[in-house]
């Protein structure tokens, strides 16, 4: 039996996390059935942070309220994903470039803590987490933490299909090496090289999806 702890942040956004992590990282299922009842009870909560966190979900296409039906699971929508990355690429390509002309030692060396986190990471979810962290450090040394807002917004599908990857289609020292590149050249304050070195690293979704959706069929809806 799981509870969520009482935070500064609602019940309703607590719960929302913890499903929106069960969805990404696949142990909630495509097709998977929610009922309001089961994760009111499964999360010792009543029933209206689940219909918040059920709301939330949808609007992130992570899930479809079917009315007198019930609430499933959505598969991975391939257009949805590139769509994403299309507006996620132009933010981070901006940040990117104000990071490199912004950046002190300080910042650099939070950069490159990230990056031994990700090397120590064991697992996709420690992974992802401090994959994250890096891009989240990106924004905040632009002053960019309401772009980074809109990317957290839309980023939930791309989500997925990372999580998805991180064993075999795009292992962890390729994406490493990648984050090496953009954190080098902010730490060189070559804006160019952040630039080029972010837009590398979000094509590497467009490389993914087909392997990844011949692998998990069940997982997408192409």
């Amino acid at each position: 039996m799981k509870s969520i702890p009482q935070r500064a942040a609602s019940i309703g956004s607590q719960l929302h996390q913890a499903l929106r992590d069960a969805i990404v990282r696949a142990e909630l299922k495509p097709g998977t059935a929610l009922s309001e009842a089961e994760i009111a009870a499964r999360y010792t909560v009543s029933r209206q942070p689940v219909r918040e966190a059920f709301i939330r979900l949808a609007q992130e296409d992570l899930v479809e309220i079917r009315p007198q039906r019930g609430t499933y699971v959505k598969r991975i929508v391939m257009a949805d994903v590139l769509d994403a990355r299309f507006v996620r690429e132009a933010i981070e390509v901006a940040v990117a470039r104000e990071a490199a002309l912004k950046a002190d030692e300080a910042a650099v060396a939070r950069l490159r803590a990230t990056l031994e986190a990700q090397a120590g990471a064991e697992g996709n979810a420690e992974f992802l987490a401090a994959d994250e962290a890096m891009h989240h450090e990106i924004a905040l040394i632009a002053g960019r933490e309401a772009a980074w807002r809109v990317v957290d917004q839309i980023k939930a599908q791309m989500d997925r299909v990372r999580y998805l990857s991180y064993t075999d289609v795009s292992p962890a020292e390729r994406l490493i090496g990648q984050h090496s590149e953009i954190v080098e050249a902010i730490a060189a304050h070559d804006a160019s090289a952040a630039e080029a070195a972010v837009r590398i690293h979000m094509a590497e979704i467009l490389q993914q999806l087909p392997q990844l959706a011949a692998q998990y069929p069940e997982m997408f809806e192409l």
